[in-house]
């Protein structure tokens, strides 16, 4: 991770968003209670290096997540992860790995990464070749 890494989240209720969220933080070494920001928007956490912005759309219209100053944590200082970033499309950053949880069974989930440019696409190859993707 580095400053300005964006990751978006999108999938069913249930899928596992916030259960990801939560395994997400825990690896940047953040020890609170991570939970959805649903009524809040986003919360903000400090990682061992870097800050942590958990953020939440389901809530929200364009209109009001384009008066957040959204841009100011994709391009901030830390890592930004969105659930239900397809609510505000037109806001994202261009450069952003896409995550899609589809529900599969009880314990079962799939994901599906979606690379936007270099940096991510880099990330995905190497899980590629380290068998953590197919």
């Amino acid at each position: 991770m580095e400053p300005g890494t964006v990751i978006t989240l999108d999938g069913d209720l249930g899928a596992g968003k916030t259960r990801f969220s939560q395994g997400f933080a825990r690896a940047m070494g953040i020890r609170e209670v991570v939970n959805s920001p649903t009524f809040t928007i986003v919360k903000e956490y400090e990682g061992e290096k870097l800050p942590f912005y958990h953020m939440d759309m389901y809530r929200i219209s364009q209109d009001e997540a384009d008066d957040l100053g959204l841009d100011d944590y994709f391009y901030g200082a830390g890592v930004t992860l969105i659930e239900w970033s397809s609510l505000i499309e037109e806001l994202l950053p261009e450069n952003r790995l896409s995550i899609h949880i589809a529900y599969t069974g009880e314990t079962t989930r799939m994901f599906q990464l979606i690379p936007y440019g270099d940096p991510y696409r880099n990330w995905c190859l190497q899980m590629k070749e380290n068998g953590q993707l197919q």
